[in-house]
């Protein structure tokens, strides 16, 4: 069951995808504080989305599913609690920076060049004019050390 805070900064958010990050942020908090582990990031982050449809985020189905109609069966207690045990077994590595860092790099050169490119550009907009100058002396300094 997701947290009060949580599903109310979602609903402070205007498109489904930064509602569901919400719901992903979470997720990460709860396996970095050992409530439960996960194998990878990207199961982390599945669990988040997935807590995301519960919650009634109106996010696409998983790739290569059916969008589920909500039913009034309620989960199976047996089962529940049997995927909490597994989780509880699992490692809290998924949710270190460098894991997701790994797996945001591994999504967005699947997406390709043009995707990548026009999210930067997007991100350059939000980031107002300190950031645009921070990340352009950032960018200076990468240029200059790849250089020697």
């Amino acid at each position: 069951m997701p947290e009060k805070n949580t599903r109310e900064r979602a609903a402070q958010h205007k498109t489904p995808s930064t509602q569901a990050g919400e719901y992903v942020r979470e997720e990460m908090e709860h396996i970095r504080q050992g409530k439960h582990g996960a194998r990878s990031a990207k199961q982390a982050i599945a669990i988040g989305l997935s807590k995301a449809r519960r919650a009634g985020v109106k996010l696409p189905p998983q790739p290569g599913r059916k969008a589920v109609k909500p039913t009034d069966r309620k989960p199976s207690p047996t089962r529940s609690s049997a995927a909490l045990r597994a989780l509880k077994r699992e490692g809290t590595a998924a949710a270190s920076h460098g894991a997701l860092a790994k797996q945001a790099r591994n999504s967005a050169r699947q997406r390709g060049p043009a995707a990548r490119a026009s999210a930067a550009r997007k991100a350059v907009l939000t980031r107002g004019a300190s950031g645009r100058s921070a990340a352009a002396l950032k960018a200076a300094r990468t240029r200059e050390r790849n250089r020697s």
